[in-house]
Order: structure tokens, then C-alpha cells, then sequence
């Protein structure tokens, strides 16, 4: 999870070792290696509309931006195609579509952070109407080890039941890691780190059911478990009061139950060619439940996606991630933190857990174009503004500001899946390399 998400549905900070492609009959395996949410929100939704009649048919109307991802992949070529050519094989011809699709990733890598990295990644894509007219579900599961003692186990899982009546979501995760604090708020420096070192067993459970077309409200039950913390070096003061005044003992506990409400129009959320993401999720943490104290937190996730012609994939994407404690005191390690969102992947320019606050505001842009008429090779360039005030009514005065660039190579051509080779620079000399297989966001 810390800095090194390598070849997953989305990923961080560290390169992969390509090894081999394989292509059975039955599956098709890919081996490889402000106020910025106001401003998107009204920016997605603009005001030719009304909310007070809330009929089935206004609501779809009102949300009528539509995902076009569904490509003629017989004009796209790959990078499967060219190794195939390279060892002179032959894909066999498709006579319907594949109901499963998985991507299995036997990977190697370097970060500063983690040492040198072996693992192993797969995603898995399929439908569960067999017309492939509804949403396409996903499963996404990692296992890595470093040298600096890193163990990752990660399952994520987006699955969509028969005509879309319910979407169950699963993250579970068993880590145990070193990371690096740098205290709360904007103002912390690159240069006043200190080390800490702890296990960590995550669980949330969702069931969202459909209320109309593309719109969904459910709830669950969240666990985020972090023990055996320990400081390991305390080079800054500063870093260090913080972090004591937080943790008090070697373990922390936040058990609660969430309430969320989903609009979802993408058909392919790898690589969405237009539509709308947006997820609002209330949190309350309960001691009756075994955490230790009681807290809420609001996240709402909105993403809105706009294909720039019919005759190309050219998107303008926009992204904005709030994330609010609204009232109570988590602990340390579960206030909002850069790159700790659902899939890791804010704040490109900076690595994980660099800035840490009691809320979290966040607003990124990206121009996704391609480069050959055959789809194979992109590129994108992004800029992204985060916060990390105390109070958003009091103290949103400054952003940490982030851009950068990067390529696509097409890896999948039948679930329009790109290989994301990104560099970031951020403030006061941070930068790096951010991988992923599929989108961002």
C-alpha cells in the first residue's frame, strides 16, 4: 500500500519487470510485468436543471452524461499484438466476447521507500449479464514483499449483481510496513521526517443497492486496525510531539459503520471515455463497535469525464476528493493523508503519507490524448492542488500545488486497459515515477 501498488487496477511509485504473454482459448491472460469540489460539482451537474421534481425519469435526465468506452477494438493493437508478431504467434480470431478477463502480473521494482520489491498483481474484469450491456465488475488482488521488511496483501473488489440491482464493494488488507510521519498540516518540510514502523488489517464491506437508473444507497461496516507501532527515529521534534500527542499506546482501533450514495454512469472504470463518478460516504466510528473513540467522517469522491470527439479517445478529466472529519479525534495513523484514498493514487508528485491533516481537500485535472492512430501509444498531462486544513471554514487559505506528465501503452485492447507510466514533481524538490495499469481516476 506504502508507495509501492505495483501493476493493480491502480498503483504507485515503482516499476514492474515485463515476463511473459499468454493467450488460452478460454481466457485471455496479460502478463506485465478554492472550494474545488463546489466548483466540479456545479461544473458537472450546471443549472438547466431542477431538483424539486425527483422522478426516475428527471433524475436520469438530470445525470444524462454517458460513458462512450465501448471502442471497435478490432482497429486497436496492443502490446500483446507485437509480442505475439515478435514470437511469430497468432491470436486466435474471437468468435464472441470474453467473459473474463485477467490481467496476472508477476512484478519486481525499487522505491526509496520500500527497498527492492518482489510480488505478484492480478485484475480481473467480467460481466454478470451475459449480454455485457450492464457495468463490468472488477477484482483487483496483490501480494508483495521488500527488503526494508514490507509484507502487502491486498484484495479489492467492485462487483455488480445480474441487471445492476447491487453493487457489493470489498477492500481488505494485511500490512505490515514501515512509513514515514512529517506532523499535520501544509507547512510540514521534506527534511523534518520521522520513521515509525507498525501492522496493519483493514476491512470495509459495502452493499449498495440501485434505487434508479445508475444511482445507488446502501451502507456497511469499516475496520481499520493498526498494532506493533513503533517509533523508529525522531529526527524532528516537531514530527515527533505530533505524533505523540496521537498515539498513546502501540495499537489503535476505528470501528464504524458507513452510509453511501453512488451515481455511476461509467461502462469501463479503467478507462472511462466520459460519464460520472460520484460517492459520498458518511463514516461513525462507535466504542461499542471496539473503536476506541467515537468519530465521523464524510469522503465524497466526484470524477467527471469528457471525450473531446467522436472520431478519437481525447478525454478532459477532472477529479475532486474531499475527505472531512466532522467531529472527534481518530487516531493517528486514520486521518486523511495524501495517497490514502480508496486506490492511492492523490497526490501525484509527492509520496504517500507526506502531508497528513484533519481534513483533506483535493482537485485534480488531466488531458488524456492519443499518440498513434492505432491506439497503442498515449500520453497525458496533469496538475493536481491539495490541503490539509483544520478547519475548512477558518483555515483554507493555502493548496500544495503538483503537476507533471506522462505516456500510455495500450495492454488490453478489449477492455481498453493502458499501462500508465507518470512523472510528478511537487514542491520543495519532490518528485517521481507513479505506475499504474489502468487510469488514475
Amino acid at each position: 500500500m506504502k508507495q509501492f501498488y505495483l501493476f493493480s487496477t491502480n498503483f504507485n511509485q515503482t516499476m514492474g519487470i515485463p515476463l511473459i504473454y499468454l493467450q488460452p482459448k478460454s481466457l485471455k491472460f496479460n502478463l506485465f510485468p478554492i472550494t474545488p469540489f463546489c466548483i466540479l460539482i456545479l461544473f458537472c451537474i450546471l443549472p438547466n436543471h431542477s431538483l424539486a421534481s425527483k422522478t426516475a425519469t428527471n433524475f436520469e435526465h438530470l445525470f444524462n452524461f454517458k460513458d462512450t468506452s465501448n471502442i471497435d477494438s478490432s482497429k486497436q493493437r496492443d502490446l500483446g499484438d507485437y509480442i505475439s508478431r515478435l514470437f511469430k504467434r497468432k491470436n486466435p480470431a474471437k468468435k464472441h466476447e470474453k467473459k473474463l478477463i485477467i490481467s496476472l502480473v508477476p512484478t519486481a521494482g525499487y522505491t526509496l521507500s520500500t527497498g527492492f520489491t518482489i510480488g505478484a498483481s492480478s485484475v480481473s474484469t467480467f460481466y454478470t449479464d451475459s449480454s455485457h450491456k450492464g457495468n463490468e465488475s472488477v477484482i483487483n488482488l496483490q501480494a508483495f514483499y521488500d527488503s526494508h521488511s514490507q509484507q502487502t496483501f491486498i484484495t479489492q473488489s467492485n462487483i455488480w449483481t445480474k441487471n445492476d440491482q447491487w453493487k457489493i464493494v470489498t477492500d481488505l488488507r494485511v500490512n505490515q510496513y514501515p512509513d514515514v510521519t512529517y506532523g499535520l498540516g501544509n507547512a510540514t518540510k521534506s527534511t523534518n521526517a520521522d520513521s515509525i514502523d507498525f501492522n496493519y488489517i483493514r476491512f470495509y464491506q459495502t452493499f449498495l443497492k440501485k434505487v434508479v437508473k445508475n444511482f445507488y444507497a446502501g451502507g456497511g461496516y469499516d475496520l481499520d486496525y493498526h498494532f506493533n507501532i513503533i517509533k523508529t527515529g525522531s529526527t524532528n521534534q516537531l514530527a515527533a510531539s505530533t505524533f505523540n500527542k496521537y498515539i498513546k499506546k502501540p495499537e489503535s482501533h476505528s470501528s464504524g459503520i458507513n452510509i453511501g450514495l453512488l451515481f455511476d454512469n461509467r461502462v469501463n472504470p479503467i478507462n472511462p471515455l466520459g460519464g460520472l463518478y460520484t460517492n459520498l460516504i458518511f463514516r461513525d466510528n462507535f466504542k461499542f463497535l471496539g473503536s476506541d473513540t467515537k468519530w465521523t467522517s464524510l469522503q465524497l469522491d466526484v470524477r467527471k469525464y469528457f471525450k473531446l470527439s467522436e472520431n478519437s479517445s481525447n478525454v478532459l478529466a477532472f477529479w475532486s476528493y474531499t475527505w472531512l472529519i466532522l467531529n472527534g479525534t481518530p487516531p493517528y495513523l486514520d486521518l486523511p493523508s495524501v495517497g490514502n484514498d480508496t486506490y492511492n493514487n492523490t497526490g501525484r508528485g509527492y509520496p504517500i503519507d507526506r502531508f497528513r491533516g484533519r481534513n483533506m481537500i483535493y482537485l485534480e485535472g488531466e488531458y488524456r490524448f492519443t499518440l498513434t492512430n492505432n491506439g497503442l501509444i498515449g500520453g497525458v498531462v496533469f496538475g493536481n492542488l491539495e490541503s490539509y486544513p483544520h478547519s475548512i471554514t477558518k483555515n483554507l487559505n493555502s493548496f500544495i500545488p503538483g503537476y507533471g506528465s506522462g505516456i500510455r501503452i495500450k495492454i488490453n485492447k478489449q477492455s481498453n486497459t493502458n499501462l500508465g507510466i507518470d512523472y510528478g514533481i511537487g514542491t520543495n524538490g519532490s518528485r517521481g515515477v507513479f505506475v499504474n495499469l489502468g487510469e488514475v481516476f
